[in-house]
This record gives C-alpha cells, structure tokens and sequence, in this order.
C-alpha cells in the first residue's frame, strides 16, 4: 500500500539515483580517461583536489541512494518487494565496487599518474556505469508503477 512515507523515500531514492547515473556516465566517458590528459607534473595536486571536490558532490547522494534502497524495503511502495531487493543488491555492488576496485585506484593515482591505474579505473568503473544505470531503469520502473496505479484508484 503506497503511503505518504513510501512515496517521499522512493522519490528520494528515484532523485538520487537519477543524480549519479547522469554523474557516473560522465566520470566514465570524459572524466576518468581524461586522466592521461593532465600531465605527470600536475597530476597529484590534480588528484588531491578530484578526489576531495568529489566526495562532497557524491558523498550526500548515494548516502541518500543507500538508506532511502533499504528503507523502502520496510515502506514498500509497490507489492512486488523482489524489485526492491534488487535494487539494495544493485546499490551494494556500487558500494563493493567503490570500496574494492575505484578508491584503490585511486589511491595508487594519488601518489602519481600510472597508467595501469588509471586503464584499471576506467575499466572497473563499468561495473558501477553499468549497476547505476540499472537502478535507473528500475526505479522509474517502480515510480511508473506507482504512479499508474495512483492515477487508477482517482479515475
């Protein structure tokens, strides 16, 4: 049953999600193989300030992607629950991604360009490319959902 709870947490989750697909596909298509482009002598003070300016623009939204995935599986806007649960399983394979393959990555680049790093992060990345985008398709699958059945139960 959709109640006003359900409906505010899967909007957060749709508008954070929605947030990092369109960040993500643009790390992975400009930002990350750009990389080789910067140069050795700028590249730690260049990685330095990437990776601090990213976290505050990432940190929030997937903070708000990952309690709102859980949260709607104990305020469930839609009966399927299964849909749900992919989504906390698509949200956990970003975070394992991140912690296991992107942040060492980026630690060995934070001590200087290296492009066995660099190549590695750029192809790693795809696993979290790939996972947000099908958040994406699974949560305006979900918001669809509750929105034709809101628009039902008024006509």
């Amino acid at each position: 049953m959709l109640t006003s709870t359900s409906l505010i947490l899967l909007l957060l989750n749709t508008f954070s999600t929605l947030f990092m697909t369109g960040l993500i596909w643009f790390v992975q298509m400009v930002q990350y193989p750009l990389f080789s482009s910067i140069g050795k002598e700028n590249f730690v003070s260049y990685q330095e300030r990437f990776q601090w300016r990213t976290t505050w623009v990432v940190g929030a939204p997937m903070l708000i992607e990952a309690f709102t995935s859980v949260l709607l599986i104990w305020y469930p806007p839609v009966p399927n629950n299964s849909l749900l649960l992919i989504g906390v399983g698509l949200v956990f394979l970003i975070w394992t991604s991140t912690a296991f393959f992107q942040i060492p990555c980026h630690g060995e680049l934070a001590r200087g360009f290296q492009p066995i790093y660099q190549r590695r992060l750029v192809v790693s990345n795809w696993i979290r490319t790939i996972a947000w985008t099908l958040r994406t398709i699974l949560v305006l699958w979900i918001l669809f959902t509750v929105l034709a059945g809101s628009a039902e139960l008024t006509e």
